[in-house]
């Protein structure tokens, strides 16, 4: 496969809930020694020195600056390696992947850094005639544009998703990544930030969910059946195939953005899976791994639903999801992506085994990818 691009390394920060244990560092601070990493690891792993064309970083809330160029002179690449970032909200660290990704197959073969970076601690209040705002519109005026947890407790209403469904999941997502940490699953991919060396945790069980009062009165989404708002970033290195040496890796098979309606935003994810399974010629019984960003558990449940997957299958983000790892927006979609490739690569996957990596966005889209696994 001469012009396929191929994924050799993958690393992310610690993820800290907003003003927490990362709220000092700048996103380029955060973003800076992931970069830095990946691309050590890369060279590792090919046994040679690359040339990064380019560092492509998803990023929601800003401050602004083209924070992949800011991040990819932060990291010490050099004058000479532009960079650019990429707003698709929840699906920015995927949608920047995908697009080093495009680009290499396009014939551009040259290794790229791409991911994800948010710092809601330190993003800038935004204002229209003084008056501050959480965030921009999603959809013009005259489109439905709920808030997050409305857009969750509609989908859970929709589809009958019950309180008890959401509270279950939520608990496994809380248990496995327990699990993990303390098994060492997460030290490999980790890039320890000052004294900062593990992500956040809640220690949160299902009596604890059980006794969470509904954020919409009468609704059955709860703080615990939410994600955190959180800090981090994550990179993957995305190399040409003549350049890959017998690396192990990640290939994408196949990948889809699609829109969906504004008012269900959470739903995006489903039809983006399947076009990138239709797109792969696979079906999701042959993906053996499935990380999805788990902004709500109601959303997770919905998404679940659709593409033909049980509640608890143990293929699902099985160390844990962004229910207790946390949700920095415009890197969620990347350290999904890592996720996979410490499940896969990491792992030790035979050559062939497949992965799905897809977020739902708001506004009303969703983007998903189809991983195989080179050896």
């Amino acid at each position: 496969m001469p012009d396929e691009p191929v994924i050799v390394a993958a690393r992310r920060t610690p993820i800290g809930t907003r003003s927490r244990a990362l709220a000092e560092l700048r996103p380029e601070q955060l973003a800076a020694p992931v970069i830095r990493a990946t691309l050590a690891d890369a060279e590792a792993a090919t046994g040679s020195t690359l040339t990064v064309a380019d560092v492509v970083l998803g990023n929601c809330m800003g401050p602004g600056g083209n924070l992949g160029r800011v991040s990819a002179l932060a990291a010490g690449l050099g004058v000479g390696v532009p960079g650019v970032t990429v707003d698709r909200q929840c699906g920015s660290g995927l949608a920047a992947v995908l697009d080093a990704v495009s680009a290499i197959r396009a014939g551009d073969d040259r290794p790229r850094i791409a991911g994800g970076v948010e710092s809601a601690s330190t993003a800038p209040t935004r204002s229209v005639d003084g008056v501050p705002y959480d965030r921009a519109p999603f959809a013009p005026s005259g489109w439905p544009d709920p808030d997050m947890v409305r857009a969750a407790e509609d989908l859970a209403q929709a589809d009958a998703i019950t309180r008890e469904r959401q509270d279950a999941y939520a608990a496994r997502s809380h248990g496995r990544a327990r699990a993990a940490r303390d098994a060492g699953r997460f030290d490999a991919e980790l890039v320890p930030l000052g004294d900062v060396r593990s992500d956040d945790s809640t220690g949160v069980t299902e009596s604890l969910l059980a006794r969470l009062n509904p954020l919409i009165p009468g609704g059955t989404v709860t703080a615990g059946t939410s994600t955190r708002i959180s800090d981090g970033a994550a990179t993957v290195s995305v190399v040409p195939h003549r350049l890959r040496a017998g690396a192990p890796g990640l290939v994408v098979l196949g990948h889809a953005t699609v829109g969906c309606d504004p008012a269900l935003p959470g739903i995006g994810a489903a039809p983006a899976v399947l076009a990138a399974l239709a797109a792969a010629e696979v079906t999701i019984g042959d993906v053996a791994a499935v990380e999805i960003v788990e902004a709500f558990a109601a959303q997770s449940l919905a998404v679940l639903g659709r593409i033909g997957v049980d509640d608890d299958d143990p293929r699902v983000c099985v160390d844990g999801g962004a229910l207790a790892l946390g949700h920095p927006w415009g890197a969620s979609g990347a350290v999904s992506l890592v996720r996979l490739f410490s499940r896969l690569v990491r792992s030790g996957a035979p050559a062939g085994t497949l992965g799905m990596v897809a977020a739902s966005v708001g506004g009303g889209m969703g983007v998903a990818a189809v991983v195989e696994v080179l050896r």
